[in-house]
């Protein structure tokens, strides 16, 4: 093993991509750690567990601990994102630089806001109009300075919205899927014949395992590898075949509670609505081009992704 692979490996966040990711980083022979603020849940083969509450300096602190590369993927609750992520930040760029470590972070697509249409890619100016939108590009500005400072080697990875095995809290997650495969109201939101950009989260774990393996690669903002968008009714098309059976779909074309999106969510989800009314494409040829990942066919990832909700339907049956 070399001294690269030998080097500690941090992954802030055991949500999805958390999850996904410090898996990818222990198959590529790392020594990973991943921290929240519970720390009991399961890891996979390899990973270490802790807990610690990165929106405060001391957890920050300890969470990232004799890290070379730190890897940050904490959510929030939306509601709550405005008012918690800024302090995470401060909390872990603070601690990053006290490590001595460089900073991958997981990003959304929220700072560019409305395009109309136009497709984006790393160039693409930002122009947020919403709070949420506006409180990412703050942060990403502040991420970006803070390597420009040499504070930390900082690099960030933009993500569409995510797909995949384990992923429930996505506009194609859970209001889709379960409904798909019992006969339920499967989730459409606005105009369905747009183009929409959807990232599998195994290519999220990838691409920012790449990034982290990639000192060269900082310093700027990279698209994670995302399969070519398809419209959403094109998507259903693929769901229903993997199924054997229509979908029922419910169309919203505003943001109001459905399924797992509650009354809270949906109020601050309606600034993004955008997303939904206009296309919705993100170009990933730069990651793909210069550091040589392919994502997953969207194909492959409905397989998967389908396979995964069998399976967790049936568990949930049997608890």
């Amino acid at each position: 093993m070399s001294g690269t692979q030998q080097q500690l490996h941090v992954v802030l966040g055991a949500g999805p991509a958390g999850s996904t990711l410090s898996g990818e980083l222990a198959r590529r022979g790392h020594a990973v750690r991943l921290v929240d603020r519970a720390g009991d849940g399961p890891a996979p083969d390899g990973v270490e567990r802790r807990a610690a509450d990165v929106s405060t300096a001391q957890g920050a602190l300890a969470a990232v601990e004799g890290a070379a590369v730190v890897y940050h993927c904490v959510n929030v609750a939306y509601h709550l994102q405005v008012e918690v992520m800024p302090k995470i930040q401060r909390a872990v760029l603070a601690a990053v630089e006290a490590a001595g470590a460089r900073l991958v972070v997981l990003d959304t697509l929220y700072p560019y806001g409305p395009t109309g249409g136009v497709p984006m890619t790393e160039q693409t100016a930002w122009n947020a109009t919403g709070r949420k939108g506006r409180m990412r590009a703050e942060l990403d500005a502040i991420y970006l300075d803070a390597h420009r400072a040499g504070r930390a080697g900082v690099v960030l990875g933009r993500s569409a919205d995510f797909v995949g095995p384990g992923v429930v809290n996505s506009t194609l997650g859970g209001a889709v899927f379960p409904g798909a495969l019992t006969g339920g109201e499967v989730l459409g939101l606005g105009d369905l014949d747009l183009p929409h950009s959807y990232t599998d989260i195994r290519d999220v774990a990838a691409g920012l395992a790449t990034l982290g393996e990639h000192p060269e690669a900082d310093g700027r903002v990279w698209h994670l590898p995302t399969a070519p968008a398809r419209t959403t009714r094109e998507i259903h098309a693929l769901i229903a075949d993997r199924v054997g059976t229509p979908l029922t779909v419910v169309v919203l074309d505003e943001a109001r509670p459905f399924g797992p999106f509650d009354e809270v969510f949906m109020r601050e989800f309606a600034e993004m609505f955008y997303q939904y009314t206009e296309s919705q494409v993100m170009d990933s040829a730069d990651i793909q081009r210069v550091l040589g990942l392919a994502p997953v066919p969207l194909e492959r990832t409905l397989d998967d992704t389908v396979a995964w909700y069998r399976e967790w339907l049936a568990a949930r049956a049997a608890a």
